[in-house]
């Protein structure tokens, strides 16, 4: 069985590599002085703040295994390779919704690094999705879940 993928941005691995290391050098360090320090208090079954510090630990951990096994899988994506006109992944796409909305810019990177908040929508949005493979100009029909909605792509960077 193929293991999945993870599509991002040079600057998103880079961005998960830090996130890794702050988990592992700085966090884990924290929580596991939390355990101890809980320990302490005596009787374990009725000590609240061992069984917080061991819940920490254990989404902790996870999201090292996860952050681990998304930079093993990474697959960079260099935009460069590519038409400057065509929206593709790791590239910033400026469009407006017709009739007159106004224009909309977004960066489309991988789902590890998605943040729309700042402006970086998942490859696999909806948004992303009708945009990608289109190209300067060009008029695009895309299902979002409300329905339908047309753009025209203005920019591509």
């Amino acid at each position: 069985m193929a293991e999945e993928t993870y599509p991002m941005t040079a600057e998103g691995r880079q961005k998960l590599q830090e996130e890794l290391e702050d988990l592992k050098l700085v966090q884990r360090p924290k929580v596991i002085d939390r355990i101890k320090v809980a320990r302490s208090y005596g009787d374990l079954s009725e000590n609240s703040e061992y069984e917080s510090a061991k819940d920490e630990q254990s989404m902790l951990e996870g999201r090292i295994q996860t952050v681990e096994h998304m930079l093993q899988y990474a697959e960079i994506i260099d935009s460069n390779g590519t038409d400057s006109d065509e929206v593709t992944v790791g590239k910033t796409v400026t469009f407006q919704e017709l009739p007159d909305e106004e224009p909309e810019t977004y960066q489309i990177v991988g789902a590890a690094e998605a943040d729309p908040m700042s402006g970086k929508i998942s490859n696999e949005s909806p948004i992303a999705k009708g945009l990608i493979g289109h190209k300067l100009d060009e008029v695009v029909t895309i299902e979002i879940p409300a329905g339908d909605m047309q753009v025209k792509i203005t920019k591509i960077e």
